[in-house]
């Protein structure tokens, strides 16, 4: 039996609209009063899942920003690793005149984008998080958890990929979550370094979790190479 269970949320848990379907609700709702403890595991923000717990009524841990932040069951902020204060600076900026790639910024509670994005608006319909837009020579560097950027065309993103890579090497963690969204985190954040940790806060190792996900951000978190993390996959990502 695994006593701990953590899934990513889009293209994984919720249904093709981004929401939870009634029949998975009720999964979650069982398995948590028959004592399994639930993890959420995201790229998604905290304060955005965290009405998803809520609005469900139950308790877990949450996994957020692909592993940068943990919240315990209470909510409370248990883990948190940040990028380094240039980085965010100068990825604010990277593709900021761009037409085609948008620039968003998890930084501490709160949603940066550097345009409106009705795309965005439509995917966290549902939340109560909404974007503020923002300029880069005037927005602080402290507190930034993930920068993604987002383009309908994938190969539009591959060499902003290996820029990023190349500049900052192990000091970043870069991850797409769909095709059209990469996402950078600090060096070592990953949702499989934070599942790892949850696990052994509630008294379990990785041997007794069982993990779901879809994207290229779940790889560390659904290897079983060495790790000792048993996985399931469902379909993959929706190409938008």
């Amino acid at each position: 039996m695994y006593h701990v269970v953590a899934s990513d949320l889009d293209g994984t848990l919720l249904s093709p609209d981004h929401t939870l379907s009634p029949y998975a609700k009720e999964t979650l709702q069982l398995l948590t009063q028959r004592g399994v403890h639930f993890v959420f595991a995201t790229g998604r923000h905290h304060i955005d899942v965290g009405q998803i717990r809520d609005n469900l009524g139950i308790s877990a841990f949450m996994i957020t920003s692909n592993g940068a932040r943990v919240h315990n069951t209470a909510g409370e902020l248990i883990f948190s690793h940040n990028l380094d204060g240039d980085i965010a600076r100068d990825l604010y900026g990277i593709v900021h005149n761009s037409p085609d790639i948008t620039t968003n910024v998890y930084r501490n509670d709160d949603w940066f984008i550097n345009r409106n994005s009705p795309e965005q608006e439509e995917f966290f319909r549902e939340s109560v998080f909404k974007y503020q837009l923002f300029e880069p020579g005037l927005l602080e560097t402290d507190g930034v958890c993930k920068v993604y950027f987002t383009c309908d065309d994938h190969e539009k993103l591959l060499p902003l990929e290996a820029a990023i890579n190349a500049r900052w090497g192990d000091r970043v963690n870069v991850s797409f979550s769909f095709p059209t969204c990469l996402e950078v985190m600090a060096g070592g954040v990953s949702k499989g370094h934070a599942l790892e940790e949850v696990a052994k806060i509630i008294g379990y190792t990785l041997k007794e979790c069982i993990a779901f996900g879809d994207g290229m951000n779940d790889l560390e978190m659904l290897a079983d190479g060495g790790q000792r993390l048993h996985y399931a996959r469902r379909a993959s990502a929706p190409e938008g």
